[in-house]
């Protein structure tokens, strides 16, 4: 099987495709796969093997359509990860959500069509939802995002549904919780707050703390991804959640623990425009149709991920100073 993994250096991606090369995935232990990533901020090469007999990396633009039709045919699937995904940045940035995300995704499916690839999985969010207050949604509820980020991942979606209705393209969409896990970005909730305790520097925190999130680990995030893969129906929406829902104090507070730090490390800032207050996902069809279920307790999947920041400072150290120098 050769798959072509679209973002694969970045956070998810990364971690899928070495799951992928380590035969992580029942049938995958023979599988070929091609990395596409144009290693802005948010990738990094050192996410993947130096070389692998199975890996071939190729760094370029999802926008860039010529491109895609050299390397797209030969591809049993697509998975495609690419996207701009930090929220504060599509506050200052609109465009660039749209042309990577939107035109970005059009331009995979197009590539993908003409090449004949067999199947695809586009991998999207629950923030396409929008907030609830109450309950939970399943993959029926009506999408209302609510910044540019989540704006540009449902208008993705939507040119998704039309390649599978108007040229039969063998095509699932994934929404998934927040997720966390080593080599996350440090930009993200997570790293950002264990970084910066790291540090010795407080961590800021949104308005009064209170918006609540679901957590997923990256790894039942790609398990769930590639069952879809695998399994999924075409023209369908599968929820991947993950059941461990916390207020972002709340999370803090678990972090501060970990790292042995007290509520002085908080700082309250100024909340960001459009705050979601709220993510629930109900994910009975995976679970029901497909077999899927989490496996790493929360509990333990944030210790360890906290442990591999604390053990791996000279990855997130050089993200911060590339940040820092531009």
């Amino acid at each position: 099987m050769r798959i072509l993994v679209t973002g694969g250096a970045g956070f998810i991606g990364s971690h899928y495709v070495r799951t992928l090369l380590a035969g992580g995935y029942p049938g995958t232990s023979d599988a070929q796969v091609t990395v596409l990533d144009k290693l802005t901020y948010a990738g990094s090469r050192d996410n993947l093997p130096d070389e692998h007999p199975r890996m071939t990396f190729v760094e370029g633009d999802i926008c860039d359509l010529p491109l895609l039709l050299e390397i797209f045919p030969g591809h049993d699937a697509v998975v495609h990860f690419a996207a701009e995904s930090h929220v504060d940045r599509s506050l200052d940035a609109a465009g660039d959500f749209v042309e990577t995300n939107v035109a970005g995704t059009q331009a995979v499916l197009e590539a993908a069509l003409r090449s004949r690839v067999e199947r695809v999985v586009y991998v999207s969010t629950d923030e396409v939802y929008g907030s609830i207050e109450s309950g939970s949604w399943t993959e029926e509820w009506p999408l209302a995002p609510n910044s540019p980020y989540a704006a540009s991942k449902a208008a993705a979606e939507m040119i998704a549904r039309s390649y599978w209705r108007t040229y039969d393209v063998n095509l699932s969409v994934t929404r998934c919780s927040n997720n966390y896990g080593p080599y996350q970005h440090p930009e993200k909730l997570i790293p950002r707050f264990v970084t910066n305790l790291l540090d010795g520097e407080p961590v800021p925190l949104y308005g009064n703390g209170l918006n609540r999130r679901e957590w997923l680990h990256v790894d039942d995030h790609c398990r769930g991804i590639h069952l879809v893969l695998e399994k999924g129906r075409a023209g369908e929406v599968y929820n991947i959640g993950g059941g461990n829902e916390y207020t972002n104090l709340a999370l803090t507070e678990l972090l501060l623990e970990l790292c042995g730090m007290d509520h002085s490390m908080i700082r309250f800032v100024p909340d960001r425009k459009a705050h979601d207050l709220r993510y629930s996902m109900i994910d009975d069809k995976i679970r029901e149709e497909l077999g899927y279920a989490p496996r790493i307790p929360f509990s333990r999947g944030l210790a360890e991920t906290v442990a591999w920041y604390q053990d791996h400072p000279e990855w997130w150290k050089a993200i911060l100073n590339r940040r820092d120098a531009t």
